[in-house]
């Protein structure tokens, strides 16, 4: 009998289930699926095969696998090897890849036929043991070590699972920092298990519930879809890009009941005419984070999918995939928005915020401030980076005679009556205009209200740091006439601030979390003031 003893983690959820009923579906990938039996089954045989090449226990496991059956099988291998996963995504640049790979220092690698031809354009992957469970061992030039199919399917399981503590990293995960080097958090299995305990507390997920997995795994996003769903006995389906694209058609086929996005999902859906009413009669929970989530994709999607509850989730990866929610209430958050934004509501149970100023001092009620959180889904700091985690991770007084560990989110957020919280703007958005103070998001809520705008971005231009000459912005949508598009901008906005510029695109570049890339509009910007003479900077 295979042992199942294992305390809190969040793989413990995974193996109770699988015990609980080893033949009911735990993913579906390409129109596959996979039990929760099986999947335990390679899951063991990959852990014994990496703790074999290693000669011990792996510390730090990589995932060069993407939406596919390797990627989940493979992010529970690594688990059950005592090891915490770092995914890893073949859309991004070699060179971004091979530095994650060296920042993580990792044991071996989990490859999949998809990424097995970009394995040679990063060196340093060939230098680790390459489990690559569904081919023969390919002859890689240079490859230290490769565990192809059939020496997997031998493989003995791995029956005793490496004890794993609270204090144990689970994945560690990069997000690009602002000199774009990659900055890696890595975030404990305690951090994981309280926010599965209660999230798990709030949904009553049921075994018959099936989650949609929207998101790659480089994003945090992903681990809801994935365990939350695993530790409830659920099954998961994965999402093509493709399939992303037609998500009504999707949903209804597969029979989804519990949907996870970001919010740009439901926005170009309502640009395309395809979010209907009642066209999601079937989903229970509708749930969307990683960006802002505009009134209008709250109020048609929860048109479209009626008998659902809508939540909007926030948080930052340093604080666990989510810490903040609200709850969508036709009769009473629409008053609650701020620029068209749905508040990001109320912290966890056992969760802290403060708003603070630039001094890192308490703001006056009802101030806007940069928000900050301290509590048991506090990841421990950046990743081998004593600088940066000093700057972002701090010691706040929460009272006379106490003082928490906080981390400071860049956002700014204020307090409603009511006790919820509504976000204003990044820290690093807020610029000065002619001697002005100026949150780019004010802005941008304005041209967003035009009924034919989807997306809008501004930027200060010409601008030197934080200081700027006057506004230009980027719109996406149904923009029709311009001019109208500027006299209500007038009407809205002081002088001051009012869009130079309004340059309209097809459609936003998005990043591989399905986040708008800010970066890329901003090059784009250089490149079209540049062509008009127009100067980047005073």
């Amino acid at each position: 009998m295979l042992d199942r003893s294992d305390g809190p983690s969040l793989r413990s959820g995974f193996l109770r289930q699988a015990a609980r009923n080893p033949d009911a579906p735990a993913f579906v990938v390409r129109g596959r699926t996979h039990s929760y039996g099986e999947t335990e089954d390679s899951a063991r045989r990959w852990a014994r095969a990496m703790v074999e090449a290693r000669g011990g226990r792996p510390e730090r496991v990589g995932l060069f696998a993407y939406r596919s059956a390797v990627a989940y099988t493979g992010t529970l291998a690594a688990l059950f090897s005592g090891a915490a996963y770092v995914p890893l995504n073949p859309t991004f640049p070699a060179e971004k890849t091979a530095a994650m790979v060296a920042a993580a220092d990792l044991d071996a690698v989990i490859v999949d036929t998809t990424c097995l031809p970009h394995v040679a354009n990063v060196p340093a992957l060939t230098q680790l043991p390459l489990l690559i469970p569904e081919a023969d061992a390919p002859q890689l030039p240079g490859a230290s070590r490769v565990i192809g199919k059939h020496e997997l399917e031998r493989a003995a399981p791995l029956h005793r699972l490496p004890p794993l503590t609270p204090e144990d990293i689970a994945y560690l995960l990069f997000t690009s920092g602002s000199t774009g080097a990659p900055k890696g958090v890595p975030v404990t299995h305690g951090n994981a298990v309280y926010f599965m305990d209660f999230m798990s507390q709030r949904y009553e997920i049921r075994p018959e519930d099936r989650f949609s997995q929207t998101f790659d795994q480089t994003f945090d996003l992903s681990i809801f879809d994935l365990f939350m769903a695993w530790s409830n006995g659920a099954c998961v389906c994965g999402m093509t890009p493709v399939e992303l694209l037609s998500p009504t058609k999707y949903i209804n086929q597969n029979g989804i009941t519990v949907w996870f996005s970001v919010p740009s999902v439901p926005a170009q859906m309502i640009r395309r005419n395809t979010l209907l009413p009642n066209s999601l009669p079937n989903l229970r929970w509708s749930l969307f984070c990683g960006e802002p989530l505009t009134q209008r994709s709250a109020e048609t999607w929860q048109a479209a999918a009626p008998n659902s509850t809508l939540e909007n989730l926030y948080g930052p990866t340093e604080l666990t995939i989510a810490c903040f929610l609200h709850r969508w209430e036709r009769e009473r958050s629409p008053a609650m928005c701020r620029n068209g934004i749905v508040p990001i509501g109320r912290p966890y149970d056992g969760l802290i915020a403060m708003l603070v100023d630039e001094h890192l001092q308490s703001v006056a009620e009802g101030e806007t401030g940069e928000l900050c959180v301290s509590g048991p889904q506090t990841a421990p700091g950046y990743w081998r980076a004593p600088e940066i985690t000093a700057e972002r991770f701090v010691n706040l007084p929460v009272s006379r005679h106490q003082s928490r560990r906080f981390y400071r989110t860049g956002d700014l957020v204020a307090k409603l009556p009511e006790g919820e919280y509504v976000f204003m703007g990044r820290a690093d958005n807020q610029i000065k205009v002619l001697g002005h103070r100026v949150e780019l998001g004010e802005i941008e809520a304005v041209l967003r209200a035009h009924p034919g705008i989807e997306h809008a971005v501004a930027f200060g231009w010409p601008a030197v740091g934080t200081t700027a000459d006057g506004i230009v912005a980027f719109v996406s949508g149904s923009v029709g006439d311009m001019s109208e598009l500027l006299a209500r901008a007038k009407a809205a906005l002081p002088p001051y601030i009012v869009p130079r510029r309004i340059f309209p695109v097809p459609e936003m570049p998005l990043n591989a979390n399905g986040k708008v890339d800010r970066r890329v509009l901003k090059e784009r910007l250089a490149e079209l003031m540049s062509e008009t003479g127009e100067a980047a900077a005073r």
